[in-house]
């Protein structure tokens, strides 16, 4: 039987790039309800103390694990030993913590960050440009793995990787491990099953993220940018949005799939509490998993 663990980001409690769209919780408080919802793993996030002495002891008065946690890297127009500098705390912290990977997400020419930058102005790489980044990339991400951390891509709205085909031509260019994100994927207009379908040999991590097709379809992608749309409510939990997991997660389990799910949905605590909505993701992921045949680790 394909094994399976379920985890959650701390972006539901607390997000770093809008802090209107924090609760104002400890992280005591935030791993609580996770285990309270039924989650065994937690995304870092900036609460998180990068010292598994301090941590360590949080973790298991709630018998949480860190299942990864994002890097902001600058690797499409910097240097390659500049980000081995920059990701080297983290990588040792993650070695300590026994965390699958590092979710590495591409933040250069970025405008996933920018309040008033318009989805349309997002980076576009020419074929050029993506064959020095793809090398780059898959140089790093074997650094990571030979020093005992790996990586696992971030395809991202707003970023240079962000439609299925920039993804495509990405993952023709690289050797480097992908992480699957079902939201944001859908947000920009691929299709979820047939990424599952060419690149699962080197999906290592899974963000489980739902979207609210309504608040996509409606956004001036030429006047409103990516944070706009989080604000609006583009994206949820499963079972609170427009997309089927249960035929997700089968079409994973097809591939052989096994690791982490991890919730991750950035939307306003406030109206959306984020213990109910972990509540939600998680049950709707349990049933989704019971049927695609996973067994769930508690």
């Amino acid at each position: 039987m394909l094994q399976a663990k379920l985890g959650i980001a701390p972006i539901a409690w607390w997000n770093d790039d809008l802090a209107e769209l924090s609760d104002d919780v400890s992280l005591d408080e935030c791993l609580r309800q996770a285990a309270e919802a039924g989650l065994t793993g937690m995304e870092t996030g900036r609460r998180f103390p990068m010292d598994m002495a301090e941590l360590g002891p949080i973790l298991d008065r709630h018998g949480i694990s860190v299942c990864g946690g994002w890097f902001s890297g600058l690797l499409l127009t910097g240097d390659i030993e500049v980000e081995k500098d920059r990701i080297a705390q983290q990588l040792a912290f993650f070695k300590a913590a026994g965390a699958p990977c590092i979710v590495y997400g591409e933040t250069a020419r970025s405008v996933q960050g920018e309040r008033h930058t318009p989805l349309a102005k997002k980076p576009k790489l020419t074929e050029a440009e993506m064959a020095i980044y793809g090398r780059k990339m898959s140089d790093f991400a074997d650094w990571c793995a030979h020093e005992g951390m790996p990586i696992a891509y971030h395809h991202h709205m707003a970023a240079a990787i962000e439609t299925e085909a920039e993804l495509d031509r990405f993952m023709a260019q690289s050797s480097v491990p992908l992480l699957f994100d079902a939201g944001h994927m859908a947000f920009a207009g691929g299709d979820n099953l047939r990424v599952i379908d060419n690149h699962h040999a080197r999906i290592t991590h899974v963000h489980t993220k739902d979207v609210r097709m309504d608040v996509i379809t409606a956004l001036d992608r030429s006047r409103e940018s990516f944070l706009d749309a989080v604000i609006k409510g583009a994206f949820t939990v499963p079972g609170d949005g427009s997309l089927d997991f249960e035929v997700i997660v089968k079409a994973l389990a097809a591939r052989g799939y096994e690791g982490w799910f991890v919730i991750e949905a950035e939307q306003d605590p406030v109206a959306n509490p984020p213990l109910e909505m972990a509540r939600k993701g998680r049950k709707e992921l349990k049933r989704v998993m019971d049927a695609a045949g996973y067994e769930v680790s508690q």
